[in-house]
């Protein structure tokens, strides 16, 4: 029997059967689920994510489905435009009849449908914007984000770089709200742990278009004993080639966030610097039952190791389904009461829960820092960072959100 026939069916035995009433067009025997995402602009995350959710369905399908019901997923591609994002969320509630919406990657993206979720009053989860505003300061009732935050693993950096002797820092980050947002929390944090550290330089390079040259120029100028690091993708492909060529990283710490994980690693190949600090994902080499269960059903499925998108994509779904169970309907406000504390115990990255002051889940990430292994970019030396530690507590997160 899978993880997630124990955890579904363990959850409806668990509860009444309540039914799942009418309000929505679809088939009987049905539930329509809604999914955007940028998939041509950010295919080396958002692939693997859809065949982490992808999994996640047909095993919840065939241990059953939800009180007897198959999950449906209409999925559409957002192509990286917010505009685009929304047109698309409003098609799948009018037209599909899906009953909630979950995805999208941008931070930029995520805050639009959020938006949309509360205008016409529709359960969204964020599976992948990692931007504070989505909980706090944008935060509204109808949006909760699986994803460990900004300020979440900003914070597990912190706590990592708070060790070093470096004093001086200088930042580097996409400018936009994900950047933005990442900076202020680690500022803050590292500021918190360590109150003798200053911040020397700022760069702010548009997303997907850094002039890495002038960056890291800028950077080498302030002379500061270590680095932030939140460029992601192709941008930070550039950055640390060019970097490299300058001797930028030489004798330099360096933080940096999102780096550890598969899809931005391995591009990096025989590039990839040595020792930084980075949050991640090293699936080759976490050994616990549920990730080794979820990681043997995905490699034998897709025919590939899981990357950070797969868990995402799948703990999504976990997530929606154990929502879907405990409502047992899937009207807007029963799901919403639902989601409140909700928890999903056994997850390939283990348990986790909803909070109900601030909508984000405790969904942790693994901390560690990276190394060529025999020639290939790997993420060594980690340690799994549980979310729930690097969170304010739930009475200060309500008060970062605006009042209902």
């Amino acid at each position: 029997m899978t993880m997630i026939r124990r955890t579904v069916l363990g959850a409806l035995a668990a509860l009444p059967l309540m039914g799942f009433g009418p309000q929505v067009a679809q088939a009987a025997d049905t539930i329509v689920i809604g999914e955007v995402n940028s998939y041509t602009r950010l295919p080396a995350f958002t692939e693997p994510y859809k065949k982490g959710w992808q999994l996640a369905i047909e095993q919840i399908n065939a241990a059953g489905g939800i009180d007897g019901k198959q999950l449906e997923v209409i999925s559409r591609d957002d192509t990286g435009d917010p505009a685009t994002a929304i047109r698309i969320a409003e098609e799948l509630v009018t037209k599909e009849g899906a009953v909630l919406i979950f995805g999208t990657f941008l931070s930029n993206i995520g805050l639009a449908v959020a938006d949309f979720a509360q205008q016409k009053q529709v359960l969204f989860l964020a599976s992948e914007p990692l931007s504070d505003a989505i909980v706090w300061s944008k935060g509204n009732k109808y949006t909760y984000r699986l994803r460990p935050s900004t300020h979440m693993q900003a914070a597990m950096l912190a706590e990592q770089a708070a060790k070093l002797d470096a004093v001086k820092w200088a930042t580097v980050a996409p400018n936009y709200a994900y950047g933005q947002d990442a900076v202020k929390a680690f500022k803050s944090e590292l500021s918190k742990l360590r109150p003798d550290v200053e911040f020397v330089e700022e760069q702010w390079p548009p997303v997907f278009k850094i002039d890495a040259g002038s960056t890291v120029r800028a950077l080498e100028a302030s002379k500061p004993d270590a680095i932030f690091n939140v460029t992601f993708g192709g941008d930070l492909a550039k950055f640390v080639r060019e970097g490299s060529l300058r001797f930028l990283f030489e004798d330099r710490a360096v933080a940096s966030l999102l780096t550890g994980e598969p899809e931005y690693l391995q591009p990096l190949g025989n590039e990839t610097p040595d020792g930084w600090i980075v949050t991640g994902y090293p699936p080759a080499d976490i050994d616990t039952e549920s990730h080794n269960t979820f990681a043997k059903a995905y490699t034998d499925k897709f025919g590939e190791v899981p990357k950070t998108g797969s868990i995402v994509g799948y703990n999504s779904v976990l997530a929606i389904a154990a929502a879907l169970t405990k409502a047992g309907s899937t009207d807007t406000e029963a799901l919403l009461a639902a989601m409140e504390g909700l928890e999903v115990a056994d997850s390939p990255t283990g348990p986790f829960m909803f909070r109900a002051a601030d909508h984000q889940s405790t969904m942790g990430a693994y901390v560690g820092k990276t190394a060529l292994v025999d020639g290939e970019p790997k993420m060594v030396d980690w340690t799994y960072a549980d979310g729930a530690a690097y969170l304010p507590s739930e009475e200060e997160a309500a008060k970062l959100r605006p009042a209902e």
